[in-house]
């Protein structure tokens, strides 16, 4: 074979390779790598509209005090007035990253609404934990706040993280 050969099927042998680590990173999004981080986002997206459905992905202690202290006695309740009018309506959420906690895991997502300083990216952390069935329940949240704000930072252990609850 000649050098010039080899080059060529070396070269092939890159790309195919790189196509394949590509198609692989584009095919397992975070919330298909664990059940914990899609149901975080399915409840920011939930809670963002402002549905009921949210209050199915709480944790039974998250879910009693969202109905003892969020207007309407739902989650979404709670979401929606920390987010001022000015941010405009909520577009979409998606994952940042993610952190185990022993069975747990914290969850930080970036949400974006219309306008204002929430289309520059709302900070949202969440902690998920298993039930006993095996699903995912947010057991704290924390943030609905501009990314911008520094305290915005470390909201799993900051325990006057903005918005915390419970």
């Amino acid at each position: 074979m000649t050098p010039k050969r080899l080059i060529w099927i070396g070269g092939l042998a890159a790309a195919a390779g790189l196509a394949i680590v590509v198609a692989v990173t584009l095919a397992l999004v975070p919330q298909q790598t664990h059940p914990a981080f899609a149901a975080a986002l399915q409840f920011a997206e939930a809670a963002g509209r402002g549905e009921a459905a949210a209050d199915a992905l709480l944790a039974p202690a998250l879910r009693d005090y969202a109905a003892a202290n969020c207007p309407d006695g739902r989650a979404a309740g709670c979401i929606q007035a920390y987010t001022p009018p000015e941010w405009g309506r909520f577009l979409s959420v998606v994952f940042r990253r993610a952190a185990p906690d022993g069975l747990a895991w914290n969850v930080d997502l970036i949400a974006t609404y219309a306008e204002d300083l929430g289309f520059s990216g709302v900070c949202i952390y969440l902690r998920l934990e298993p039930d006993p069935d095996g699903a995912w329940r947010v057991a704290r949240w924390a943030g609905y706040v501009s990314c911008g704000d520094p305290a915005s930072r470390n909201m799993a252990a900051n325990p006057a993280a903005p918005n915390r609850a419970p």
